[in-house]
């Protein structure tokens, strides 16, 4: 057993969750970001201008590459060797859904890594190896676990159609609690195939999380942390709310009143790639805009849900937790 741990050691193979939880979906972040996610906001802008180069040529190509892309950004999380990182493109071909292009990346990249220098005919072994393991995880297991994910999004979105308030509330939050924890919100949000009530208040409590931080962190960041937090990520601050977790009440009570607000009222929805992603690039409000319109209410909607009441409401929240001294000066400053 000894030898065998050994041996997992050298190839750098470690079964934890950070690694295969944390890291992987980060990196499939990534590649989401550089394929389907910048593609669809091309394909916004081409449809606006008329750039039939953008419409016609780059968007059906970002979405054909994103499976591929997840597999190699999983591969590269995992430290793969260069032969496992290229082979695994084929993995997420044969996988061609965010999940199975995940489990792919996952298997081949582990399996070639065992293999990876040991023969000398490394060159044929590794990239075969990676290719046979994560191609037969992708084709035979990925669709089981991409249909319950689907299912499970499904519910979700059934459940806020029937139950607006409540729905509301929770899918905001925890979306929103996900964006910040070091883990991605817009890897679920795709994974899960959210649409419709459930995105649209899953992106404002991503909104919440990421304006409201950087907002009531103004006193101590000014701007530069307003601007990497708002169109960045509210993750910067999970250091500050690893020493205080009190500094994460404000934008929570702020997500669990304008869940609700977005379901219920203003109805607004998103597609699943915007899911997750808030106000993180402008994403988010590409996202509603596609799945909504650009009408006089659509934008209304954005500018309220999306920027002004979470600044407002959080920030109004973190005074009086100041006042409490539940939050002192210093708590939010970022360390970049």
């Amino acid at each position: 057993m000894g030898k065998i741990n050994d041996f997992l050691a050298k190839k750098d193979i470690r079964f934890t969750v950070k690694r295969y939880l944390i890291d992987t979906l980060g990196f499939m972040a990534y590649a989401l970001f550089a394929t389907l996610i910048i593609g669809s906001i091309l394909n916004q802008i081409g449809v606006v201008l008329k750039i039939a180069f953008l419409t016609e040529v780059v968007w059906p190509a970002a979405r054909a590459m994103t499976a591929p892309a997840i597999a190699v950004a999983v591969a590269y999380a995992l430290k793969a060797p260069p032969l496992v990182i290229f082979a695994s493109a084929i993995n997420g071909m044969i996988g061609g859904d965010p999940v199975s292009a995940l489990l792919a990346g996952i298997v081949g990249a582990e399996f070639g890594k065992l293999v990876s220098k040991e023969t000398k005919v490394d060159i044929i072994i590794t990239p075969a190896t990676t290719i046979i393991t994560g191609g037969m995880a992708a084709f035979f297991v990925g669709p089981v676990i991409a249909a319950f994910m689907t299912g499970f999004g499904q519910v979700i979105m059934w459940a806020t159609e029937q139950q607006p308030i409540p729905m509301g509330i929770i899918v905001s939050v925890l979306m929103g609690i996900a964006l910040t924890l070091p883990i991605s919100s817009a890897a679920i949000g795709l994974m899960l195939s959210l649409s419709g009530l459930a995105a649209g208040a899953a992106t404002v409590g991503c909104a919440c999380q990421m304006v409201g931080f950087g907002v009531m962190s103004y006193k101590e960041n000014k701007m530069g942390g307003l601007l990497a937090q708002g169109i960045g990520t509210s993750m910067l601050q999970m250091p500050n709310i690893v020493k205080n977790p009190k500094v994460w009440i404000p934008p929570i009570i702020s997500s669990a009143i304008l869940g609700p607000v977005a379901t219920v009222f203003f109805k607004m929805e998103n597609v699943p790639y915007g899911s997750g992603m808030g106000t993180s690039g402008f994403v988010g409000q590409f996202g509603t805009l596609e799945a909504m319109g650009g009408t006089g209410f659509v934008w209304m909607g954005i500018i309220l849900l999306h920027f002004l009441l979470p600044a407002i409401i959080t920030l109004s929240v973190s005074e009086l937790l100041r006042k409490m001294n539940w939050i002192k000066d210093g708590d939010l400053k970022l360390q970049i």
